[in-house]
């Protein structure tokens, strides 16, 4: 009796192991800062802090699908009146939010490219941008993970026709 206890135990125990698949998705939360390379009004807003979400669709292959959701404030800089080349104001940038997606390549189980586009959202304008990534790992269980992107709004500032860029900095942990 004992040996079939112990026995049926055990394969309620192991049997689960072999029989997990992969995760679907993977989601990662992150906290960025995000330092301004290209805008008109640079000296208001030099930097800035944020929270973003990606998700990563796991599939057998190299290539897989990415989401991300991010939200920066930009709290320092001059916050000064700015005006532009034909006399209207200058809006530099208090918040941004970026809903982006595209696909991620993975290079090996530690590296991986990504290339998203999407609207972003300043100062109460939608407009295009994208963010090309180069994202790690810090162990071989994905459960941290670090970001360098660089991310390009366009036409941010028409009348000088100028875009809005920002290198950014992000280091996640995965919630599932």
């Amino acid at each position: 009796m004992q040996k079939t206890l112990a026995t049926l135990f055990c394969c309620f125990i192991l049997l689960p192991g072999f029989g997990q698949t992969q995760r679907k998705i993977s989601t990662y939360l992150s906290i960025q800062y995000n330092h301004t390379r290209d805008d008109y009004t640079k000296s208001a807003n030099p930097g800035g802090i944020g929270l973003g979400l990606q998700t990563f669709f796991n599939n057998s292959g190299k290539l897989k699908p990415t989401l991300e959701l991010t939200a920066d404030g930009y709290p320092g800089g001059t916050k000064e009146l700015s005006y532009t080349p034909d006399g209207k104001i200058a809006n530099d940038v208090v918040s941004m939010v970026n809903l982006f997606g595209g696909a991620s390549f993975h290079l090996s189980k530690n590296m991986y490219l990504s290339f998203i586009a999407g609207p972003s959202f300043i100062g109460g304008e939608t407009l295009f941008g994208i963010k090309p990534s180069l994202g790690f790992y810090f162990s071989e269980t994905k459960r941290w993970t670090g970001k360098i992107s660089y991310i390009n709004i366009y036409n941010r500032t028409k009348s000088v026709d100028q875009d809005f860029g920002s290198l950014s900095f992000a280091f996640g942990v995965r919630l599932f």
